[in-house]
């Protein structure tokens, strides 16, 4: 299952926090997130301007200037809450540039640390943690699926003008019923070539151990391979020329002999979609470490008149043995994946992520954290189309916190 992995595992905190409160409180945990300011004389806690930058970005906001339009129409007696519960006295709403210093100097790292463990204790199966203990962080519910994948913030650039590229790692399972949740995300320093390594470093603060990881061909790399089987988990991932000795070694399979092991087909949008399937067990000497069986999957795409419209095949590996996974289960691994690309799609129609402009340190990315925790959110609250759930949100005031789970 996949699983936070807290720092410092002999301590039960994050951040600072105690896991067990940390993990029932949102504002807790956003306690422990750091804007870099001094705490002297500080009129709005970053901790209470965050919660407030996230229930409006729960509501469908987009840019600061509407974030701060909706703040400044937050019940007062709501404002008044979030001040005392973080210790402070309030003194009105903070304004537009007040939001935006603290989310451009937030710490990215640390807020994507407490939005994983907020909505690791939020997710199906998961209890509330006891309050006041030294209890471990609690465990994920079982999960199959941890899929990984990268996205380029297309208008927005770094302190450096280069372009800000966010990996992001979404856990649920093949059940598309089953709400997917982002659990992890970083950057990705440098050019994109260095994607497989970032997600290395973000699979380490991860517990991957049985559960099944699906990336790009870009991460169809023996490092990342040798990472998954070391902790425990197993992977499915397709091949392409990029590693293409890999890519001839499955090539040169006798694929025509093979039998169509199994099959499916979609009907929607006007068009129909058949899959296929073909499974043969990993031949010797296969430059891939620990791959038990692999795979040549082919999609045929016809309108509803039968007239033709687009055929592909895709070759790949899977360090399942057929026992773990058949011909069936691989298939719906595989077709799994395209969740992740969902959720990058989502940030960029509702939140017209690509046409931000913020260019600043911290600020793509924390922007981008919010949209996570935002579709988090929703999807927990049973809600499955996020632009009406963010409508349905902004209707009332309340609902966001309340989503949030930070209304006292």
């Amino acid at each position: 299952m996949v699983q936070c992995v807290m720092p410092d595992a002999g301590v039960a905190s994050v951040a600072g926090v105690p896991v067990a409160q940390a993990c029932a409180d949102l504002l807790d945990l956003l306690a422990g997130v750091s804007d870099g300011r001094s705490s002297q004389g500080r009129d709005h806690p970053a901790a209470v301007v965050l919660a407030l930058v996230a229930a409006a970005t729960v509501a469908g906001m987009t840019g600061y200037t509407a974030v701060a339009g909706w703040v400044a129409d937050v019940p007062q007696a709501t404002v008044t809450d979030l001040y005392l519960r973080a210790g402070a006295l309030p003194v009105g709403r903070p304004s537009r540039s007040t939001l935006w210093r603290v989310c451009t100097d937030t710490d990215a790292q640390a807020l994507d640390t407490a939005i994983a463990a907020w909505t690791t204790a939020r997710r199906p199966g998961q209890s509330p943690a006891p309050q006041d203990t030294d209890e471990q962080a609690p465990e994920l519910p079982p999960t199959d699926l941890l899929r990984l994948d990268g996205k380029t913030v297309r208008g927005a650039v770094d302190a450096d003008g280069n372009q800000v590229q966010l990996l992001a790692a979404l856990a649920g399972t093949a059940d598309p019923a089953t709400p997917a949740v982002v659990i992890g995300q970083t950057e990705v320093t440098g050019a994109k070539t260095n994607e497989p390594a970032c997600a290395r470093d973000l699979l380490k603060t991860l517990n991957i151990e049985g559960s099944t990881v699906t990336a790009d061909a870009l991460h169809t790399v023996k490092a990342t391979a040798e990472l998954i089987h070391q902790r425990g988990g197993q992977f499915v991932f397709p091949v392409k020329e990029n590693r293409r000795a890999l890519f001839d070694a499955l090539d040169a399979l006798p694929w025509q002999h093979t039998p169509i092991a199994d099959s499916r087909i979609d009907i929607g949008h006007g068009r129909i979609t058949r899959r296929t399937i073909r499974v043969l067990p990993a031949p010797p000497g296969l430059p891939f470490p620990h791959v038990n069986q692999v795979w040549l999957i082919e999609r045929y795409v016809t309108d509803t008149t039968g007239a033709h419209l687009s055929a592909a095949a895709q070759l790949g590996v899977a360090s399942h043995t057929p026992q773990q996974a058949g011909p069936a289960q691989i298939a719906a691994i595989n077709q799994g994946h395209w969740a992740v690309e969902s959720l990058h799609w989502i940030r960029d129609t509702c939140y017209r992520e690509d046409q931000s402009r913020v260019r600043t340190r911290s600020g793509p990315r924390v922007l981008a954290s919010m949209r996570n925790l935002a579709i988090n959110a929703l999807r927990l609250a049973g809600r499955r189309d996020i632009t009406e759930a963010t409508r349905w949100a902004g209707r009332n005031m309340t609902r966001p916190f309340a989503i949030l789970g930070i209304t006292s």
